[in-house]
């Protein structure tokens, strides 16, 4: 396997229920630890990492609104749990050896930055890895939103989606194992199929920036410095079929 990376600069999006583990709720700190050992191994390869997380582990704004709270009030409150676990990345991530900045749309200026492009751009081209938090810092945009508009700012070469299995499948291959797995596809596809990976608006905004998403498992140990290498199993989602 080649040492160098594929990419440069990446985004890596995590989602807030990948940090439960095998909890029901909240943060499971060895999944925090074992996230922030790969982000490491991809760091120490030269690669530039920024991370947006979601917050779904903690509360969910479109299912507040679904029992009856008002959609940007919801909306608020999950931009705000997004900080609580990207603070929490942020202690992994420095336990691991690893400088680490926590960036917010929502200014909280006692616990993290503001979100200001070029001191996001200069932490990276320092070494440092640069947590954006609070989404966009408005209702009705999701992280997966969030996370391609960051990339788009930062230029990042790629955005990279953990999720819990290794690319995107026609359905979900824990409920049904004869969902055909897919190596490579285009934004259109992913439109079109409504697989439900990222949301249009994420999807729209990436081919817009002609910014490939790349799929893999998040809670394959390794899988994200092997996807920096260009090995491993995973789905790319480009303008054009290969």
């Amino acid at each position: 396997m080649s040492d160098k990376p594929v990419y440069k600069r990446v985004l890596l999006k995590v989602s807030g229920e990948a940090l439960m583990g095998s909890r029901d709720y909240g943060l499971d700190t060895a999944v925090c630890r074992r996230i922030a050992e790969d982000v490491q191994g991809v760091v120490s390869l030269g690669v530039e990492v920024c991370l947006v997380i979601g917050g779904g582990n903690i509360f969910r704004g479109v299912a507040g609104a679904a029992s009856g709270m008002d959609r940007a009030q919801a909306d608020s409150i999950g931009m705000l749990a997004t900080v609580m676990n990207a603070l929490a990345m942020q202690a992994a991530l420095e336990k691991a050896g690893v400088p680490t900045r926590v960036q917010s749309a929502i200014s909280m200026q006692s616990v993290c930055e503001p979100f200001i492009r070029r001191r996001a751009t200069r932490h990276m081209e320092k070494g440092r890895v640069v947590i954006f938090a609070a989404g966009t810092g408005n209702p009705f945009f999701t992280t997966d939103t969030a996370a391609a508009l960051r990339a788009a700012e930062m230029g990042c070469d790629a955005l990279l989606k953990g999720t819990q299995v290794d690319g995107v499948y026609s359905a979900d291959p824990r409920k049904n194992p004869k969902a055909e797995r897919y190596t490579s596809l285009t934004y259109l596809d992913m439109l079109a199929r409504d697989l439900a990976v990222m949301d249009a608006a994420a999807i729209s905004l990436a081919r817009e920036n002609k910014l490939p998403i790349i799929v893999f498992n998040i809670h394959e140990p390794g899988a994200f410095t092997a996807v920096m290498k260009g090995e491993g199993r995973f789905t790319t989602v480009h303008e054009n079929q290969i």
